[in-house]
């Protein structure tokens, strides 16, 4: 059994990419922001009271990246798991660290001053994170395997994200890496249940 803990108008809509890649059934549980995502039930399964967390027979994975590569390690016949494991955590961690970070700070304007800032970020900047993926996918297709793998759910999600609402500088190498991945018939259905939901809601 799965469960999904979600709001469509949130990063729960990765993770609900993933599922629908995985084919797995699964049933759904809306939260909104205010209320039952704060509420001491849900503080019971996720404490930071946010989405999404997924529940598989009892055992609870929050975070996008955990939640892709768990579903990926779970249910290995949907494919969705690299056998180049170097590559695939590697960019899965890259993404959930210095891509998510760099892009974050950069949209609420704070920017390393100076070199000694770079360092202790950890990350450089946005530019030097961008710099690193667009290497990477000047010289690669996919994440790992030369193929789609739950790794591309991740990284391409922000890539996708980060070009539509402009917080990531757009490149002819990270846009088409994002147009090998957003006509997947997953993608399609992941986002028609999440846009239904958000219909269902708007008055």
């Amino acid at each position: 059994m799965l469960t999904f803990y979600t709001n469509p108008q949130s990063r729960g809509r990765i993770a609900r990419w993933m599922l629908e890649e995985t084919g797995q059934p699964y049933d759904t549980v809306v939260l909104d922001y205010h209320a039952s995502m704060k509420a001491p039930e849900y503080l019971a399964v996720n404490p930071m009271g946010k989405v999404p967390t997924l529940v598989h027979d009892g055992k609870v994975i929050t975070e996008n990246a955990a939640i892709c590569t768990y579903l990926a390690m779970t249910f290995p016949e949907a494919g969705l798991m690299a056998e180049d494991k170097a590559a695939f955590f590697r960019w899965m961690f890259f993404a959930a660290g210095p891509l998510e970070q760099a892009v974050v700070n950069t949209s609420f304007g704070w920017v390393p001053r100076d070199r000694n800032d770079k360092r202790r970020v950890g990350y450089g900047d946005l530019s030097d994170v961008l710099g690193a993926l667009t290497g990477h996918f000047q010289a690669q297709d996919y994440v790992a395997d030369g193929r789609f793998t739950a790794a591309d759910v991740y990284v391409g999600s922000q890539i996708g994200w980060g070009l539509q609402f402009g917080t990531i500088p757009a490149n002819d190498v990270l846009a088409a890496y994002w147009a090998r991945l957003k006509d997947r018939p997953a993608l399609a259905q992941a986002n028609a249940k999440d846009n239904a939901l958000i219909a269902k809601d708007t008055p």
